[in-house]
């Protein structure tokens, strides 16, 4: 319990009830492992894709058993919850995890005699899951010590994504809802349009942003001063050894595995600002990011698996916010599922754009001016007429 006296509201003390249910997103990446249990029990490499009905199934049931939780801890506690290790702790737990899952099934992969598609399907789903690499990465790539950082391009290691910190702090935080953002997905793009535009998009803008990081500290861009370059060097290191250790059965599980993993940020960028745009103000220059330009999620169960990412509405206004302080608004976009459920639908854009598309005319700020929907432009047109009157 957290206690402080506040010299109005006297003595104010909260209980984080979720405390000991945020390790949810340390067990979340270790669903590989237990496949492979499961393999060994039942003899079938059709056990292999059990990962895809926890993630599909039983995550979006338990979503939908367990509702949504709005509540904040007070104001005045937030600091404490900040200051308290624990949370960072949890962080920095679940990046050895990782490793060990990859280290793992690259070792099943290379001692089973398993047919191409058990090979490929596997590589999928374990790519899947290794892909909370990445949201690791998110949250501790916020903070501002080195070692956190140092932290979090190691925890992008794991699947070779080591550009992705600087884009996303000195990329997508500033261009967040906007048409020049490529990692916001506009009304209309269907998520694969949307992958090939936002993974070389990002890429190139990471790789941009790091080289003028490194003109600002006098360091030349091929140095060991280069945070992608590390984490780069050190996905060679790690998963050139798997091969040479397990065979080159373990290059195509690696492939097929990153390519997944990468995928897993792709659709959470994909269902989290879709259609939201921040306007220009007269200067020329896009208004100050706000709850409103991201959706957001209160579903109790994928919330604790994912460190409260859904919370994304928050993130976005204050991204020093620790994961177990972001607070939940009135009155702002909200997903009608929790992700896991929103991937799915997204995977099926008919599906996706029957679901959401209204659900963005409507939204209160918008009310039906398209001026302030990010649109796709070479459906613009044809969106306005559809969507110009309600129903």
């Amino acid at each position: 319990m957290y206690t402080v006296h506040d010299s109005v509201k006297g003595q104010i003390q909260f209980t984080d009830r979720k405390r000991y249910f945020w390790l949810a997103s340390i067990v979340l990446p270790l669903i590989p492992l237990a496949v492979i249990y499961g393999y060994y029990q039942v003899g079938s490499p059709w056990m292999l894709l059990l990962p895809l009905v926890i993630a599909y199934v039983m995550i979006p049931i338990l979503d939908h058993l367990g509702g949504v939780d709005k509540t904040n801890p007070p104001e005045e506690i937030v600091p404490l919850l900040d200051a308290d290790p624990y949370y960072k702790n949890l962080l920095k737990m679940s990046i050895p995890l990782h490793f060990v899952v990859v280290i793992l099934s690259a070792w099943f992969v290379g001692i089973e005699p398993l047919p191409v598609w058990a090979i490929l399907s596997f590589a999928m789903t374990a790519g899947m899951y290794s892909g909370a690499c990445i949201n690791t990465a998110h949250e501790i790539g916020h903070k501002n010590s080195k070692e956190d950082r140092l932290w979090a391009r190691i925890s992008l290691a794991v699947c070779g994504y080591g550009h992705f910190c600087i884009e996303h702090n000195l990329g997508h935080h500033r261009d967040v809802s906007t048409p020049e953002d490529p990692a916001s997905s506009r009304m209309g793009e269907n998520i694969y349009s949307f992958a090939m535009r936002e993974l070389p998009g990002a890429a190139k803008r990471g790789w941009m942003a790091e080289r003028d990081r490194l003109a600002r500290k006098g360091h030349g861009f091929w140095s060991v001063h280069n945070h992608i370059l590390q984490s780069y060097s050190l996905t060679l290191l790690f998963q050139g050894a798997l091969v040479i250790a397990f065979g080159w059965p373990v290059l195509l599980f690696l492939v097929v595995h990153n390519f997944f993993a990468w995928m897993q940020l792709t659709s959470a960028n994909y269902i989290e600002h879709y259609g939201l745009l921040r306007m220009r103000k007269d200067n020329g220059k896009y208004e100050r990011c706000q709850p409103h330009h991201s959706w957001n999620a209160n579903h109790l169960f994928s919330n604790l698996m994912l460190f409260q990412l859904e919370r994304h509405s928050d993130h976005h206004a204050n991204p020093a916010r620790p994961f177990q302080s972001l607070r939940s608004f009135e009155d702002l976009p909200e997903l009608p599922a929790g992700y896991f459920t929103m991937y799915l639908i997204a995977y099926f854009p008919p599906l996706w754009f029957k679901v959401m598309n209204q659900r963005v005319v409507d939204l209160p700020h918008i009310q039906g001016d398209f001026s302030k929907i990010n649109l796709d432009p070479k459906r613009a047109e044809e969106l306005k007429a559809r969507y110009s009157v309600s129903g």
